[in-house]
């Protein structure tokens, strides 16, 4: 913008337009974020799957091993209170390892790894600049942005860039992307805009701290940085719990051929 222009501006539009920059300035940086978090979050939901097929379903199988274990010890022994509640406690544990491993996924699909290319990457980045929910001025727009951002993550993790642009198309040529007119007015929706970007930055910045400080990613690199150096972290994990599978088995036939009462 050249000085003769910058002059002929009111105070109010100089403001607009260093308010808009600044807004510019964040908005990249919570799509970029938002790209990020959505790219992690798909890389470690692709990683469980690979972890619950090969380890997962080992653990569900020998902790009802351990529960079976402990159910007939405590058959054994009805009047031991500590027999009783460590039944009852390793049978929950089951129920709960195997409730975690699900169904066992036997697809083609689920020997993937989420690899988004930098055309997709530079796709999403462009419709979530144009719809994400903390750029909407009320509670309605909100919503609804909400609804289109769903539909971009879905998007993104199946990795289908026909879909994001026509999302994009879909989202262009809809009312929610009919801005009103006049500075003031702007200019209000410009601040308010650049607090909800900011505070949805400080919320991103916090889960994105979570996902980095969970099991699961700490997990992810072990076994990432494992197979860098040409080693199967999973494989030697999975032969480890097998090893423990066989052992509660030989201890559960042991505990069983002994003969008690209801065994």
């Amino acid at each position: 913008m050249s000085r003769e222009i910058a002059t002929k501006l009111s105070p109010e539009e100089r403001e607009l337009e260093k308010k808009r920059g600044e807004l510019a300035a964040l908005e990249a940086q919570l799509v970029q974020l938002e790209l990020d978090l959505a790219t992690l979050q798909a890389e470690l939901r692709t990683f469980e799957g690979r972890y619950l097929r090969f380890v997962g379903r080992l653990y569900a199988e020998l902790d009802e091993i351990e529960a079976q274990i402990a159910e007939a010890l405590a058959r054994f022994s009805p009047k031991d209170h500590a027999a009783q509640q460590q039944a009852m406690h390793a049978r929950r544990q089951a129920r709960e390892s195997a409730q975690a491993a699900g169904p066992v996924d036997t697809s083609e699909t689920s020997h993937t790894v989420f690899h988004p290319s930098d055309s997709l990457k530079r796709l999403y980045r462009t419709v979530a600049r144009h719809v994400h929910p903390d750029l909407a001025t009320n509670e309605q727009a909100r919503i609804r942005r909400h609804e289109v951002m769903a539909a971009v993550n879905r998007a993104y993790e199946a990795g289908d860039e026909n879909r994001l642009r026509q999302i994009l198309e879909e989202w262009e040529h809809s009312p929610e992307s009919v801005e009103g007119h006049g500075v003031e007015a702007e200019l209000v929706r410009v601040i308010r805009k650049r607090a909800q970007v900011e505070e949805r930055l400080q919320t991103l910045k916090s889960e994105m701290a979570q996902v980095l400080a969970s099991e699961l990613y700490q997990l992810k690199q072990k076994v990432e940085a494992a197979e860098a150096t040409g080693q199967d972290f999973l494989a030697t994990l999975a032969k480890r719990v097998q090893e423990h599978i066989d052992q509660a088995r030989a201890r559960l036939k042991e505990v069983l051929s002994k003969g008690y009462p209801y065994a």
